[in-house]
């Protein structure tokens, strides 16, 4: 089964056709900058043994004409299309197959992820006009997070304020947590139910998640994408009292706090710098405030790890992925350095050494595991997508 997957942002179009029966990629591409003067579209062919590429550059007005491209590129048979929605609150625990309740769902929940879920829903309904008749899923980045019990999902407001207004822990990057998870239990020779890990997803945006017996336990991200360790532009975990006194003592507004946290904080706002290659680039010649920031990351993800430790219990494996996670030895090092008291110990050597494949950098005395695993959204969510249309996608 041929499965094209979508996901759409809101000035982007990233893609996937993925052949099912052997897990293998037939094409794939991002469509950027749409509604911008130029758009790019990238596209990769791989069905023919090796890679043909097409680049163009044009005005994208829209999602529809972003689309439209990318119909027309694709030149194999797609059998089902699998979406990447943000948010699916409480509504969704697993993936689903796509009807109009589901689609006004997704909407409904517009107010939780008013930056991603519209433009997801957009991806919908274009896929829907230009592949009539082929089954379409829905896989949702909270899904993963629907397992966290309400003493760790829910805040210590008024309980109206989560009965009322679904104030409470949603998480994000699930399928990568997910898929992660499972690739490296697969490595461990075990089944995901045999094993506690504590997954790193550190890229530009950043979460960690504790993972007991294959169920999340909890999670960095809360409500919102902004909260957990500091990002490349998100400031992550912050005294909340910080918002009203900016307000009263700038006289910013709330959306220009809303930008400011969410754009200009982090690592960026420590060091002006949001790429880590650029910040150690900085630092090792001697720059303070790259230097600072990268010990603030380290120290932040180093501290939920010692908090997953503590909710887990028994740690057997810790696993970094994502773009900082899998190539930044730095950081790696860092936040693990003095967690002997955990039974943490990495190899030098080994975390050193770059590569493309599934590995482990940890010491012959560490009692943890440690992994670092690439990610694979597309493909988990290209698996969940089979998983429920089953074996006849037309049913």
């Amino acid at each position: 089964m041929n499965v094209l997957i979508i996901n759409t942002g809101s000035s982007s179009l990233k893609y996937q056709l993925f052949n099912m029966d052997n897990q293998s990629v037939l094409a794939g591409g991002v469509v950027e900058r749409i509604g911008e003067t130029q758009g790019i579209l990238t596209h990769k062919d791989f069905s023919m043994g090796k890679e043909q590429k097409t680049k163009k550059t044009q005005p994208i007005p829209n999602h529809k004409e972003a689309m439209l491209l990318v119909a027309d590129l694709i030149t194999q048979e797609i059998d089902a299309v699998g979406h990447r929605v943000v948010q699916g609150g409480e509504a969704f625990k697993a993936a689903t197959r796509i009807n109009e309740a589901v689609k006004n769902a997704i909407q409904a929940n517009n107010p939780l992820a008013p930056l991603h879920n519209p433009p997801n829903l957009i991806g919908i309904q274009l896929a829907e006009d230009l592949f009539p008749g082929k089954p379409q899923v829905a896989v949702f980045d909270t899904n993963f997070h629907q397992t966290i019990p309400p003493k760790a999902f829910l805040y210590a407001l008024p309980y109206e304020y989560y009965t009322d207004y679904k104030i409470r822990k949603y998480g994000f990057h699930g399928t990568s947590h997910k898929y992660v998870a499972n690739k490296t239990a697969q490595l461990m020779g075990k089944n995901p139910g045999e094993v506690n890990l504590i997954t790193l997803h550190l890229g530009n945006g950043c979460s960690i998640c504790a993972i007991k017996q294959g169920e999340c336990q909890d999670t960095s991200m809360g409500m919102t994408p902004l909260a957990g360790v500091m990002m490349g532009t998100r400031s992550g975990d912050l005294d909340p009292a910080i918002f009203g006194y900016l307000m009263d003592n700038t006289g910013m507004t709330q959306m220009e706090i809303d930008e400011v946290l969410n754009k200009k904080s982090g690592l960026a706002g420590i060091c002006g710098l949001n790429d880590l290659r650029d910040i150690h680039a900085r630092a090792s010649q001697g720059d303070k405030l790259a230097i600072l920031a990268v010990e603030m990351f380290a120290y932040q993800i180093k501290k939920y790890i010692g908090a997953y430790a503590a909710v887990l219990g028994h740690v057997d494996g810790l696993v970094f992925t994502a773009g900082v996670g899998e190539n930044d030895e730095i950081v790696r090092a860092k936040a693990l350095a003095g967690l002997s008291v955990f039974g943490i110990e990495i190899d030098p050597d080994k975390n050193n050494k770059r590569s493309p494949d599934p590995r482990t950098i940890h010491g012959s005395n560490s009692r943890i595991q440690v992994w670092v695993v690439p990610t694979n959204e597309e493909l988990q969510i290209a698996t969940e997508t089979c998983q429920v249309l089953g074996s006849n996608p037309t049913s």
